[in-house]
Protein backbone atom coordinates (compact mmCIF):
# COMPACT_ATOMS: atom_id res chain seq x y z
CA UNK A 1 0.00 0.00 0.00
CA UNK A 2 1.31 3.43 -0.83
CA UNK A 3 0.99 6.38 2.03
CA UNK A 4 0.76 9.70 0.61
CA UNK A 5 3.27 12.06 0.97
CA UNK A 6 1.23 14.56 3.44
CA UNK A 7 4.39 16.85 3.75
CA UNK A 8 4.62 17.35 -0.19
CA UNK A 9 1.06 17.81 -0.92
CA UNK A 10 0.98 20.54 2.09
CA UNK A 11 3.23 22.03 0.10
CA UNK A 12 2.55 22.22 -2.88
CA UNK A 13 -0.71 23.69 -2.31
CA UNK A 14 0.88 26.11 0.15
CA UNK A 15 2.33 27.21 -3.18
CA UNK A 16 -0.55 27.48 -5.29
CA UNK A 17 -1.94 29.31 -2.48
CA UNK A 18 0.60 31.83 -1.96
CA UNK A 19 0.24 32.44 -6.17
CA UNK A 20 -3.40 32.80 -5.87
CA UNK A 21 -2.98 35.48 -3.20
CA UNK A 22 -0.25 37.60 -4.63
CA UNK A 23 -2.49 37.28 -8.07
CA UNK A 24 -5.59 39.26 -6.03
CA UNK A 25 -2.70 41.59 -5.04
CA UNK A 26 -1.50 42.91 -8.30
CA UNK A 27 -0.02 45.01 -9.54
CA UNK A 28 1.79 46.05 -6.49
CA UNK A 29 2.59 42.46 -4.55
CA UNK A 30 2.04 41.41 -0.95
CA UNK A 31 4.02 41.64 2.13
CA UNK A 32 4.03 38.26 3.91
CA UNK A 33 2.10 39.56 6.96
CA UNK A 34 -0.87 40.13 4.34
CA UNK A 35 -0.09 36.95 3.14
CA UNK A 36 -0.02 35.24 6.41
CA UNK A 37 -3.53 37.03 7.45
CA UNK A 38 -4.50 35.82 4.21
CA UNK A 39 -3.36 31.76 4.56
CA UNK A 40 -4.34 31.54 7.92
CA UNK A 41 -8.15 31.02 6.94
CA UNK A 42 -7.43 28.25 4.72
CA UNK A 43 -4.07 26.53 6.00
CA UNK A 44 -1.59 26.65 9.16
CA UNK A 45 1.52 28.11 7.41
CA UNK A 46 3.94 29.66 9.97
CA UNK A 47 6.61 32.44 8.93
CA UNK A 48 9.43 30.28 8.19
CA UNK A 49 7.10 27.72 6.25
CA UNK A 50 6.12 30.63 3.81
CA UNK A 51 9.79 31.89 3.74
CA UNK A 52 10.78 28.66 1.98
CA UNK A 53 7.84 28.71 -0.22
CA UNK A 54 8.54 32.35 -1.70
CA UNK A 55 12.40 31.07 -2.11
CA UNK A 56 10.85 28.07 -3.77
CA UNK A 57 8.91 30.61 -5.88
CA UNK A 58 11.28 33.14 -6.56
CA UNK A 59 13.96 30.52 -8.10
CA UNK A 60 11.14 29.18 -10.21
CA UNK A 61 11.06 32.70 -11.26
CA UNK A 62 7.46 32.89 -10.83
CA UNK A 63 8.00 35.39 -8.46
CA UNK A 64 9.88 38.37 -7.22
CA UNK A 65 11.26 38.81 -4.19
CA UNK A 66 12.23 42.13 -1.96
CA UNK A 67 13.31 42.98 1.34
CA UNK A 68 15.34 39.24 1.59
CA UNK A 69 17.71 41.48 4.42
CA UNK A 70 14.86 43.27 6.47
CA UNK A 71 12.02 41.33 8.73
CA UNK A 72 9.62 41.95 6.20
CA UNK A 73 9.71 40.51 2.97
CA UNK A 74 7.32 41.48 -0.21
CA UNK A 75 6.54 39.71 -3.19
CA UNK A 76 4.76 39.88 -6.40
CA UNK A 77 4.27 38.08 -9.14
CA UNK A 78 6.64 38.00 -12.48
CA UNK A 79 5.03 37.75 -15.96
CA UNK A 80 5.65 34.05 -15.68
CA UNK A 81 4.06 33.83 -12.49
CA UNK A 82 0.70 35.61 -13.68
CA UNK A 83 0.70 33.33 -16.62
CA UNK A 84 1.11 30.08 -14.17
CA UNK A 85 -2.01 31.75 -12.47
CA UNK A 86 -4.20 32.61 -15.77
CA UNK A 87 -3.67 29.00 -16.65
CA UNK A 88 -2.04 30.34 -19.76
CA UNK A 89 1.35 28.38 -19.44
CA UNK A 90 1.59 24.01 -18.17
CA UNK A 91 2.35 23.66 -14.69
CA UNK A 92 5.22 21.84 -14.19
CA UNK A 93 5.53 19.57 -10.71
CA UNK A 94 6.18 21.14 -7.35
CA UNK A 95 2.98 23.44 -6.94
CA UNK A 96 -0.88 22.23 -6.61
CA UNK A 97 -2.63 23.81 -9.11
CA UNK A 98 -5.83 22.57 -9.89
CA UNK A 99 -7.00 21.23 -13.15
CA UNK A 100 -9.03 23.32 -15.49
CA UNK A 101 -12.52 22.70 -15.73
CA UNK A 102 -13.97 25.49 -17.69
Amino acid sequence: MIKPDMEKARRETNRWLILQCLNCSRPLGAGEALLLSALADTVEITQKELRCELDYLQERQLVELKGQDSPQWHARLTRTGIDLVEYTIPCEPGIARPQKYW
